[in-house]
Parts: structure tokens; C-alpha cells; sequence
């Protein structure tokens, strides 16, 4: 089926990233998983591809695109290649529009050419070790004191912690004002009392550096305060719906691909002298994942061009993609038979990849819960 949402442009941006890939990540990805971090020059191989800072203005060096299917396109290209180290999604889709809809002009001056050139890598810290999904549970704060906020707290799960440069921080800024009293703080490299732990040791998604931060008496300038004090909780709350869209469109495509190698796998596989697809029961796999597959292609094709996507809408596409992801691989993963266990073939390395993706960005269970709550339950 043709996917409308795609324009000349659109593929042919599609065909840049597709070589993109081909050169800066293919060859290195699976170092880089060994190493539990990529290289800073595939940052800035991505800026001069133009492949950083898709909605920023065209002044500050991004390209001033309105348009979100070219940011998909790109997460697409980067799942469909099991290219998890390079966190450019969580850069693009979901640091960016803190740095350009909550920022000052001379915020804006001072961080975005160096977002756009892969100069500067971004992070942002919500979860810690007691709140994760239950962002109003936070316990980092920082005080005022004069022209400095002082940040005081730790932070766990941060993607890109070990290399970014600049970390939004949500931090409490009055504790007797529940969700109204967080704020959001940018911290730059290099401030004292800022420290990173270790690069956390996960299942998955290998070559992505994930880790703890931790912050003490850290004096953070007045003037890096994103937005207005008080407002950090309701400031997530209206960017989560693109993180969460975001999250659905890499799911989607990670099982497309598994699913098409599977495919290709069991027309190959022989079994008792015949191609194992030939078998009915496994035919009858095939068919049932290719329709959820194809739903789930229009729905989220159609949540990319709703002028206003609401956070329930949003809810829906990633709890049904990931969830979708899992079930496609685990029985990709079983069509495959004991070489679906072998690390070296693709399905093995999308099962432990895939595994997070219902759990950052709001697990499961919290998306049935926005769902269940806009129906007035």
C-alpha cells in the first residue's frame, strides 16, 4: 500500500538518510555497541547532513521545517537499520521544541547553532531513582539564590547522559506547590558540582549511552531557566504527545523490518523439504502480523499529519506500536528457530533492542490510563 504521506521531498530525504547510514553508522554500530557509547563525529557528520535541528530557524542554522514526516523519515531510517546508539529522535523530536518554543533570544543565540551542528548533544532528566512514569513525584530541587538557582538531586535513565553537553533538568523550585512548583534548568557541561555515573549496563540498545547524573549544589544561572518558574510540569505535559508519536513511528518501522527479514528467512528455511512459510500454521503468523502491521501503518501515518495531535491520540499509537514491536519480534524470533537465538542474525539483536520501548517515554500501563481518563472513567 502507497503511503500518502510522502512527497518527491520525502523520498528523496529518505534516500539522503538511507545513505547517511550506509557511510557514518553502518560500519561503526556494532564498535560502538561494544564501546556502550558512539562516536561525537557521527554528531557532527549528522549537523552538516542536515540531519540535526529540523524545526529550528533557518538563522540559528536548523532548516525551519514545520513539517514532522521528515523527522520521521529520518526515525524510520535510523530504526529500520537497528541504528539505536544514535539518539538523534530524542535531539530532534523531543529536546528540541523545549530549545525553541521556551527559549529567549539570547538562549536561543547561544545553544542552537551548536544543536543544529552536532556540536552540542542534548539530554533531558525526568526519571530518578524513586520516580520514573510519576513525573509529580521528582525530588531534585533547586532553590533561588540571588541570580543562581542551587540544584540539588540525581537523575537515572538519561539517555545520552555520558556525551550531552546541555541537560534540561526538571527540578522542584517550591515544594508546597505540587506539579505548579517544577521548573525546568538547563546545565551545561562543565558546571560545578554536576558529576555523570556510570554508563548503565542494559539489555538492549547497546551503543546508546544511558546513565546517571547527579547533581550537588550546583549553581545554575538564572538565566538558564527554561520558560517561566513554576510552569516545567505543564511544559512536559504539552511536548510528551510528539515524544510518545515519535516513539510509536521508530516501533513501527524496528517491526516492519524484523518482519520483512522474517519473511525473506522463511521462504528460504528449509524444513522437511520444503520452505518453512509453506506451513500453514506459519503462513497463518505471517498473515495475522502483516494486518496488525498495515493498521498500525495507517494509524500512525495519520497521526503524523493531524494538524493537532492530542495527548489520549498520541497514548494510542505508543502503547499499540511498542506493544505491536514485541509481539512481532517474539514470534519473528520463534519463526527463526534456534537462529533466532544466535545473536548474529537481526532478530536476536531486535528483541533485546525492542524490549524498552514500552516502558520509556510512559509505560504501557500509564497510556491505557491517559486513554481510560479521556473517556471521563
Amino acid at each position: 500500500m502507497e503511503r500518502t504521506v510522502f512527497t518527491a521531498e520525502h523520498r528523496a530525504f529518505a534516500e539522503l538518510v538511507r545513505a547517511f547510514i550506509d557511510k557514518e553508522i553502518a560500519p561503526h554500530h556494532e564498535r560502538w555497541e561494544a564501546d556502550g557509547v558512539v562516536d561525537r563525529d557521527v554528531w557532527r557528520a549528522a549537523g552538516a547532513a542536515g540531519l540535526l535541528g529540523f524545526f529550528v530557524d533557518e538563522r540559528y542554522g536548523g532548516a525551519g521545517v514545520t513539517d514532522r514526516v521528515f523527522s520521521a523519515v529520518l526515525t524510520e531510517g535510523l530504526a529500520r537499520a537497528g541504528a539505536t546508539g544514535p539518539a538523534f529522535g530524542l535531539h530532534n523530536d523531543i529536546i528540541g521544541p523545549y530549545l525553541t518554543d521556551l527559549t529567549d533570544e539570547e538562549q536561543r543565540r547561544r545553544w542552537l547553532p551548536g544543536f543544529c551542528s552536532g556540536d552540542i548533544i542534548t539530554a533531558i532528566a525526568m526519571s530518578e531513582p524513586g520516580a520514573g512514569s510519576d513525573l509529580q513525584g521528582i525530588t531534585t530541587t533547586a532553590v533561588r539564590d540571588g541570580d543562581t538557582y542551587v540544584l540539588n538531586g540525581q537523575k537515572t535513565f538519561i539517555s545520552n547522559g555520558i556525551l550531552s553537553d546541555l541537560v534540561i533538568v526538571v527540578a522542584r523550585t517550591d515544594p508546597a506547590a505540587g506539579h505548579r512548583g517544577i521548573s525546568l534548568l538547563v546545565v551545561e557541561r562543565g558546571i560545578a558540582g554536576f558529576e555523570r555515573g556510570r554508563n548503565l549496563d542494559k539489555i538492549g540498545q547497546k551503543a546508546q549511552d544511558t546513565a546517571e547524573l547527579f547533581f550537588s549544589d550546583v549553581r545554575v544561572p538564572a538565566a538558564n531557566l527554561l520558560g517561566e518558574e513554576g510552569q516545567g510540569f505543564a511544559y512536559l505535559m504539552r511536548n510528551l504527545p510528539f515524544e510518545r508519536l515519535s516513539i510509536a513511528v521508530a516501533a513501527l518501522a524496528a517491526a516492519e523490518a524484523v518482519f520483512e527479514q522474517t519473511v525473506a528467512y522463511c521462504r528460504q528455511r528449509q524444513a522437511f523439504g520444503k520452505p518453512i512459510g509453506s506451513f500453514q500454521h506459519n503462513r497463518f503468523v505471517l498473515a495475522e502480523l502483516a494486518t496488525e502491521l498495515r493498521l498500525g501503518r495507517v494509524f500512525v501515518d495519520r497521526c503524523l499529519v493531524e494538524p493537532t495531535l492530542t495527548a489520549e491520540t498520541a497514548a494510542m499509537a505508543k502503547w499499540w506500536c511498542t506493544e505491536l514491536q514485541q509481539r512481532t519480534v517474539d514470534r519473528c524470533l520463534q519463526l527463526h528457530g534456534g537462529y533466532g537465538y544466535m545473536r548474529e542474525y537481526p532478530v536476536a539483536k531486535a528483541f533485546l533492542d525492542s524490549r524498552v520501548q514500552t516502558i520509556y517515554g510512559g509505560t504501557t500501563e500509564i497510556m491505557k490510563e491517559v486513554i481510560g481518563r479521556s473517556l471521563g472513567l
